[in-house]
């Protein structure tokens, strides 16, 4: 373990629900394995992994090293560390039903403080079906683990409900048990390191930030694209569809980092804040609005990297004839002051053509028949940045192309974030934020929210519509063609990382791809 002092850290018990699951084994094991050792955990603390199956807790350290030699993001050089690490972990066998197993779970925590020195300070994980987030609480209430002399914090996973009234009516029932302060809502892409860059570009920087408006900014887009289909997520995924898996919270926080105002200081609070505001300016669509402004796709079969693969209706788990969406693309528009009149176009599906997540903000052009714009074809000065799989940041911007007499090009200026060191996985991030007290990059309640409250008219319109407004893309492509053509009609097109443009290194230009983005 590294030598950085954990003086400053508390000691703690992470009670993780579904120890042995999906998430646990890919994410939240190696992501408190990079914590630890880097020397960003305490070193007394304790995980007490909980599962229906039953196992011995030498069988769990077991699955803990697999997990770690197999899911984390750097090779594992030291086999003496990874086993310390796994002697953290115990199990115990446990139904959430089960009002008497949560009397024997708190007697095993009670145990592990006392052994450890552990000033009942208790991060519970719920890495579980969220249909049983609201029992789960009641139970820790009631066999007395959620009142500690210490702190006690409260993690769970999207989704929060399906629309507003059953998330509303899923808060109420673990607010009984917690306070807002202690829940500690994760959405991955806060965790992401370019996702909490976009702050520090904007407010870091006054060439940016006095430039972030409508008086130069021409419109944003965001996209977040992936080259999977529904996998093995077809039970959920087909009641869901990529509007609230995607668009009510991915996307949206994304909005909210983009467009908020400056924080008064740099405290969870004032941050959340001004997030909310962004929601409360968010122009919602009405139902005779929605196919003007929104698009809904399916993938159908297709190939991908020279692969044929199944349309959405021919996968495993979904129903015949489903009319759930695999693709949204949108226009938004938030009315206040700074952003007024500026477009937010947003598109996310499965099964596209690459897999990308990435903010591009397109700036205001030169005026047109203008010395070297007299054609009025001139490239735009784009922000790209670049959040996945990629990490990094591309200024777009014209110069003269060496040699040429006046001829004017697009170049770009990269900043590749992980070219020389893997960046820590989201889950780092957020598990050590949860561990310090620190609900910066996590959800608020107000947020989740407003979100549903733009999303539900969306969702409405488009289940009271038969499948004629939805519409078809190929496995392997960018999306429908009606994506498109939203931003056609407005004389824009879609960005990406592909981007026709070059790249300046050192003090040469060479030229990357063809045709204009």
């Amino acid at each position: 373990m590294s030598n950085l002092k954990t003086s400053q850290l508390d000691p703690f018990v992470m009670i993780l629900f579904g120890g042995a699951g999906d998430l646990a084994r890919r994410k939240l094991i190696p992501a408190l394995y990079g914590l630890y050792r880097n020397g960003l955990i305490h070193e007394r603390f304790s995980v007490i992994g909980l599962g229906r199956s039953p196992r011995e807790t030498e069988d769990y350290r077991q699955i803990i090293m697999e997990s770690v030699e197999k899911h984390f993001r750097l090779p594992v050089e030291h086999r003496g560390e990874l086993e310390a690490f796994s002697r953290h972990f115990e199990y115990i066998s446990l139904d959430v039903h089960d009002r008497e197993g949560y009397h024997r779970l708190k007697e095993r925590v009670e145990d592990r403080e006392r052994g450890l020195g552990i000033p009942e300070n208790r991060l519970f994980y719920l890495a579980i079906a969220p249909g049983l987030f609201g029992e789960v609480s009641f139970h820790l209430r009631d066999c007395g683990l959620a009142r500690t002399h210490g702190w006690k914090r409260l993690v769970i996973e999207k989704p929060f409900g399906h629309d507003y009234p059953s998330a509303k009516e899923l808060n109420d029932r673990i607010r009984e048990t917690f306070q807002e302060d202690e829940i500690y809502r994760i959405d991955h892409y806060l965790g992401k390191e370019m996702v909490q860059n976009i702050q520090v570009i904007r407010f870091a920087n006054t060439l940016f930030e006095n430039m972030w408006n409508n008086r130069y900014i021409d419109h944003v887009q965001i996209t977040a694209s992936e080259v999977v289909g529904v996998e093995d997520r077809a039970g959920y995924y087909d009641g869901a569809g990529a509007l609230r898996d995607m668009v009510q919270n991915h996307i949206l926080q994304m909005v909210m980092l983009v467009a908020m105002e400056p924080p008064s200081r740099l405290k969870p609070e004032a941050i959340h804040d001004e997030k909310i505001k962004v929601l409360r300016s968010l122009r919602r669509w009405k139902e005779e609005e929605v196919n003007r402004n929104m698009v809904r796709g399916q993938y159908t079969g297709g190939f991908q990297n020279g692969k044929p693969v199944l349309g959405y209706r021919e996968e495993d788990g979904v129903r015949e004839g489903s009319h759930n969406e695999t693709f949204v693309a949108g226009r938004l528009y938030i009315d206040n002051f700074r952003w007024s009149g500026v477009p937010f176009y947003i598109r996310t599906g499965k099964r596209m053509n690459q897999k990308t997540t990435e903010v591009v903000i397109q700036f205001k052009g030169v005026p047109g028949q203008l010395y070297f714009n007299k054609d009025n074809n001139l490239d735009p000065n784009l922000l790209v940045i670049k959040i996945n799989p990629e990490e990094g940041l591309s200024l777009q911007i014209n110069a003269k192309k060496p040699g040429a007499e006046n001829e004017v090009v697009p170049i770009a200026m990269d900043f590749c974030h992980d070219c020389e060191e893997s960046s820590p996985e989201a889950y780092e991030s957020l598990l050590r934020d949860a561990v310090e007290g620190d609900r910066t990059y996590f959800t608020h309640w107000d947020e989740v929210s407003l979100a549903w409250k733009f999303v539900d008219p969306i969702r409405k319109a488009w289940d009271q519509q038969t499948d004629s407004t939805l519409c078809f893309y190929e496995a392997g492509t960018t999306g429908p063609k009606e994506a498109d053509a939203l931003l056609a009609r407005d004389g824009y097109r879609w960005h990406s990382s592909g981007l026709s443009t070059s790249v300046v290194r050192g003090n040469q230009i060479t030229e990357e791809g063809k045709g204009k983005s």
